[in-house]
């Protein structure tokens, strides 16, 4: 039988209760690419969750029993659920949350739970669908330019590739634009883990997966990370928070290209590229005794360093808040605007992101829902949020103990700042020249005097 493509490579989360349903589950979709995992305490671990798309299937009697008490699920773990109940749901609605749209009654057929899960599936996955700007990579530096020539170069290796770089440059970004470029695994899934996010005792069963009967309560088979990544790419990223116990068994798989899952005698061959990332020295930590120098070879074949935010300069910086802001506002609302001003854009190209992109991206989303609901470009809101942001103290003229003492101002030099401005038509780089200041003391006073900009409709560019 031809597997429907659309149900598979799923994790299917049984919560049973009192209703004995999970090895029935199991069997209905034994033919299929879904792991069937017992969640009887409702805890899932959210690397779990991260590997592959996830539904739920929850008995009623679990609401009956008080155990659950988050109702709606999809709010605590990210996933549908699939409610299944011996009464419809008209006999008793207050039971049962607003959320139980898509039941099941007990004596389910297969075909039902199959009809069901392709259903659930298919809305899954136009829900996770990535946002359109992820597919952009901006690159105007010559850094960051430099940089995808190394990915394009060795893309399409079969050798492992260790990727350093500081929190929040986009390390799985790479990694995914390393996966999505070779000839052979881009073809296969990419799993992403975040190895310091592994709980503790559980890497095994996470890492390796379990066979039916293992343990207590492993009703069925489980596919670990290096299974599930089999014929594509593993990205392990923050490998430095690694254990050095389970650095050992880590690279005993890499070395022998094969895993045993827990309870098994039987190895399972395996063909997948690592993409290792971290944001530590790992040649440092070699020799401060906590990351074994063997597998930091065996990872370090290909090393590849992304920029900070700070090196590729103020053209990515603006180049990155436009796209991230203009994926919130939307292009057509922010044309009606007349784009983002000058002064907001340049603004940010001065800031400093000790996050990089992830600070950014999180500046723009704030900037980008406050410009969404108030419609305007609200300059005095919108300074607040850049002071914030900065970590410098905002005057505002809304709050009663900090209101501005316009009596301690040099209204001379405010004045000489509005006069250069005005004769330089506001363009920020002539004026700070004019002025024989750099652009970011420029800033400063502006924002020392709340000066906010009169900018035209048009402007010529720098």
């Amino acid at each position: 039988m031809r597997t429907p493509a659309k149900i598979d490579e799923l994790d299917l989360y049984v919560w049973e209760g009192k209703a004995d349903i999970l090895e029935r589950v199991a069997r209905c979709m034994a033919s299929f690419d879904i792991e069937v995992i017992r969640a009887d305490d409702g805890a899932i671990a959210p690397e779990r969750i991260a590997a592959r798309p996830s539904l739920a299937l929850v008995s009623v009697s679990v609401i009956d029993s008080g155990a659950l008490v988050l109702r709606d699920w999809r709010a605590t773990h990210g996933m549908p659920v699939i409610w299944v109940g011996a009464a419809p749901r008209e006999h008793d609605p207050a039971s049962y949350p607003s959320e139980y749209s898509h039941i099941l009654p007990l004596d389910f057929t297969c075909a039902e739970l199959r009809g069901m899960i392709a259903k659930l599936a298919l809305q899954l996955r136009v829900h996770t669908a990535r946002p359109s700007e992820a597919s952009e990579l901006v690159a105007h530096s010559a850094c960051m330019q430099a940089l995808l020539h190394e990915v394009d170069t060795f893309a399409d290796c079969d050798t492992s590739v260790l990727v350093h770089g500081e929190t929040g440059v986009g390390k799985e970004r790479i990694a995914q634009l390393l996966h999505d470029k070779h000839s052979r695994y881009g073809a296969g899934p990419f799993v992403a883990v975040n190895c310091g996010a592994i709980p503790d005792g559980l890497f095994e069963s996470l890492f390796f997966g379990h066979a039916k009967g293992s343990f207590t309560g492993a009703v069925v088979a489980h596919k670990g990370y290096f299974e599930q990544a089999d014929g594509g790419t593993l990205f392990l990223d923050e490998i430095g928070d690694l254990p050095l116990y389970q650095q050992v068994k880590l690279l005993r798989v890499l070395e022998d290209s094969a895993v045993t899952r827990l309870g098994a005698t039987t190895p399972v061959k395996l063909d997948f590229r690592l993409v290792a990332a971290t944001n530590k020295s790992l040649p440092q930590l070699v020799r401060d005794g906590v990351f074994r120098a063997d597998l930091y070879y065996r990872l370090a074949v290909i090393e590849l360093r992304i920029p900070s935010l700070e090196e590729r300069g103020a053209g990515d910086k603006i180049a990155l808040f436009k796209m991230f802001v203009t994926a919130i506002v939307g292009a057509e609302r922010l044309a009606a605007l007349s784009g983002i001003p000058y002064w907001l854009a340049d603004a940010v190209a001065e800031m400093y992101f000790a996050g990089n992109v992830r600070e950014l991206r999180n500046l723009a989303e704030r900037i980008g829902v406050t410009v969404r609901q108030i419609g305007v470009w609200d300059a005095a809101r919108l300074q607040r949020l850049l002071a914030l942001a900065s970590g410098t103290p905002a005057v505002t003229e809304t709050t009663p103990d900090v209101l501005v003492d316009r009596s301690k101002w040099d209204m001379g030099e405010r004045n000489r700042v509005l006069t250069a401005l005005d004769a330089n038509s506001w363009r920020r780089q002539d004026t700070a020249q004019y002025l024989g200041i750099s652009r970011k003391v420029l800033w400063e006073k502006m924002r020392k005097y709340q000066i906010f900009d009169e900018e035209p409709e048009t402007r010529e560019s720098e």
